[in-house]
């Protein structure tokens, strides 16, 4: 059972839609699927349904967006623990992949997730140390800890000199 919370934050977004060709949603093919997240004071995020969901595919999508959410909490826990343990990251990639299965009804859900980030460390010795930082970020990984959905961590940590 998890223990009462420390501290609570809200989290505010605005999201409008912008696909309104002129005629609402009198039928399936008359609107477009477009959108504006709008964050106080930070740039807004276009997005879109997938282009599979008659989307722009110019546009981020919400399954993107929840892969990126994914991968952007891993990786900054990931930095705050090795920096904590003095474990030196010059740099930091990762390519997440997201699988979504869609149901015959036409819901559907994702059924996992796999991040697979690829870490420089200043120094040899500090790889093996960096790879267990991983399992420990995956822990803490505030959106992690909020789906329904396995996410797993595949990473590749090299040195500067490799």
């Amino acid at each position: 059972m998890p223990s009462a919370p420390a501290h609570t934050h809200r989290y505010d977004a605005k999201v409008t839609w912008t696909g309104n060709r002129g005629a609402g949603t009198a039928g399936y093919t008359a609107y477009g699927r477009e959108y504006r997240v709008s964050i106080d004071h930070k740039p807004e995020i276009l997005g879109s349904s997938d282009a599979a969901f008659r989307g722009d595919v110019t546009r981020h999508n919400p399954e993107e967006l929840l892969i990126a959410s994914l991968s952007a909490c891993h990786m900054l826990w990931f930095l705050h623990l090795c920096a904590e343990a003095d474990v030196v990251v010059t740099s930091y990639v990762d390519e997440a992949l997201g699988v979504m299965e869609e149901h015959e009804t036409g819901g559907g859900q994702f059924v996992e997730v796999s991040l697979h980030p690829v870490v420089t460390v200043s120094e040899r010795w500090l790889v093996e140390k960096a790879n267990e930082l991983h399992t420990k970020a995956h822990e803490r990984c505030f959106i992690a800890n909020s789906v329904n959905f396995p996410v797993r961590h595949f990473p590749v940590t090299k040195s500067i000199s490799e």
